[in-house]
């Protein structure tokens, strides 16, 4: 065979909208007879200080119509409007530029292609890095990155910085940019799983996208943005690609392979797997049609002897944007300023939401919730204990030294979040929950000593939870995934730092609130609402 290449993603076209920042910071200059893009590296840090203040309060236009076409779906059930309804309403708060979209304001990705003929004379990274963290110091972002110190020990970064920067060479006389915020929920449903060529048939192709569907579950906010893709040169190429498909970043692929293994997009496929996506009835975070917004399945060549699968999401906060750099100026991709015009004239229609009064004891708040079969829609008012990774890791060392349970503890239902700084006049930052099934491991032994009674976070959970709310009489919570500023606006009056200060974000907190949303989903007679939805 003759020799061919190939490039490996042949992006036809990009139909991005771009906004002009500056002209500034870029010039041409004569090499021989090349003609040089030079650009001071400060237009660097320009871009991705935009970049990250857009990304983090405004989402794409394209993300908003499907949210609002889950409203006006006929099929789509009253806990998927529900969402929906709630997201717009974030997204419109959001966009005021005070409180992002997410409280987790991610670990900060910068993909970039830069041009032969491109020179900035400077590390790039560092410049990019510098960019991220103007934004993360001036705006109210989350700081989530830690960093070790030893094996075992590890402290918050106090900037959100490192971030994750990925420079590839390529032709041309321009630079290109994909930067992302990835919050811990939807990076933490990335898999790759290690196949072979028995999965390349039609049933069991179907068979392995069914059961990793029905694994997936909420805990990333949906509805998602999922990508699947089969194959790959090599483990890293194919979650590379997981990440980017789901971005959007590949939606110009062809959509047809080729003998020099050109990457497509399967649409046949992509059509199987987002019908599978809304039979599995796992829905917008509690029941029915939209788990995911839709679906993007990439093929890609691979050795013969090995077919990685890679499977990951964007979750309701869909922040990717694009950026660009050319000898006219710095572009950045446009976001929507006015989610507002998204939203219906009238709220979905839906039943009564049981209010429980959170300053009762707690036994008589746990008769209250007993009385309620689970899927029950409330509405919170009282106090509320925040706590997360770190703080249980703290509260199980006191557990193992003889020591006994902090009173808030056993008090006060349990909140796993974390917030974004505090908006100057507000009484919160961004606020939503946190992944549930992270503090799994604790439960059972937190409640055997009284504590954890009610939890409230996001996301289904194991059957250890099931298990210790049945012995001992728990419950959990769910509260909607994705929509942190609103709840910061509307629902959180007051925040307190009651324990570990030095854990920052992660620190022990007392909130008060009101109205709060939440589900019953595990409660203490041992029933759980995504269990009973997986039979």
């Amino acid at each position: 065979m003759e020799f061919r290449y190939q490039d490996p993603y042949p992006i036809q076209k990009d139909d991005t909208a771009y906004k002009k920042l500056t002209s500034d910071y870029v010039k041409v200059e004569q090499l021989g007879n090349r003609e040089i893009l030079t650009i001071d590296p400060k237009g660097l840090e320009l871009l991705a200080e935009e970049a990250m203040a857009d990304v983090s309060f405004m989402l794409r236009s394209s993300h908003l119509e499907s949210l609002r076409r889950i409203i006006d779906d006929p099929e789509a059930t009253d806990n998927d409007r529900f969402v929906a309804y709630n997201l717009l309403q974030n997204a419109a708060v959001a966009a005021e530029g005070a409180l992002p979209s997410c409280q987790d304001t991610g670990t900060a990705i910068v993909m970039g292609k830069k041009g032969e003929n491109v020179y900035t004379g400077v590390d790039d990274g560092e410049y990019l890095s510098k960019g991220i963290y103007n934004t993360y110091q001036k705006r109210n972002l989350r700081y989530s990155q830690v960093v070790p110190l030893t094996m075992f020990d590890e402290k918050n970064s106090g900037s959100n910085l490192p971030a994750q920067i990925d420079i590839y060479a390529k032709k041309g006389d321009y630079y290109e940019f994909l930067f992302l915020t990835k919050g811990g929920g939807s990076a933490n449903k990335t898999f790759l799983y290690q196949k072979t060529k028995s999965l390349l048939n039609e049933k069991s192709l179907e068979e392995f996208i069914k059961e990793k569907i029905s694994d997936l579950g909420t805990a990333a906010c949906p509805p998602y943005h999922l990508a699947l893709v089969i194959g790959g040169t090599s483990a890293e190429a194919n979650l590379a690609a997981v990440k980017k498909a789901s971005a959007k970043y590949y939606d110009h692929l062809p959509t047809e392979g080729n003998e020099a293994g050109q990457a497509f997009r399967d649409l046949e496929w992509e059509a199987k797997v987002q019908k599978i996506c809304q039979e599995s009835a796992i829905g917008a975070q509690f029941g029915g049609k939209y788990l995911t917004h839709d679906v993007r399945v990439i093929r890609l060549p691979r050795h013969a002897a090995s077919c990685p699968v890679g499977m990951g999401v964007s979750c309701s906060a869909d922040r990717n944007i694009k950026g660009r750099i050319t000898k006219e100026g710095i572009f950045l991709e446009q976001l929507e300023e006015n989610p507002k015009r998204f939203l219906p004239d009238t709220p979905p229609h839906l039943e009564e939401a049981v209010e429980i009064n959170l300053n009762k004891p707690m036994p008589e708040i746990l008769a209250e919730l007993s009385k309620y079969p689970i899927k029950t829609r409330l509405k919170l008012n009282g106090t509320l204990i925040v706590a997360r990774d770190i703080a249980h890791a703290k509260i199980k060392e006191l557990l193992d030294a003889g020591q006994p349970m902090p009173e808030y503890f056993k008090n006060h239902p349990i909140y796993y979040a974390g917030p974004a700084k505090t908006p100057e006049g507000m009484a919160s930052g961004s606020f939503g929950p946190t992944t549930a099934g992270r503090m799994d491991v604790y439960v059972d032994e937190f409640q055997s000593h009284g504590g954890s009674m009610i939890m409230l976070a996001k996301g289904n959970r194991s059957k250890d939870v099931t298990n210790a709310c049945g012995k001992y009489g728990g419950f959990y919570l769910g509260s909607i995934g994705g929509p942190a500023a609103i709840l910061a606006k509307d629902n959180i009056l007051s925040v307190e730092v009651v324990d570990f200060p030095e854990l920052g974000m992660e620190a022990v907190r007392k909130i008060e609130v009101k109205d709060f949303p939440a589900f019953i989903i595990t409660d203490d007679k041992g029933n759980d609402f995504f269990a009973d939805l997986a039979h």
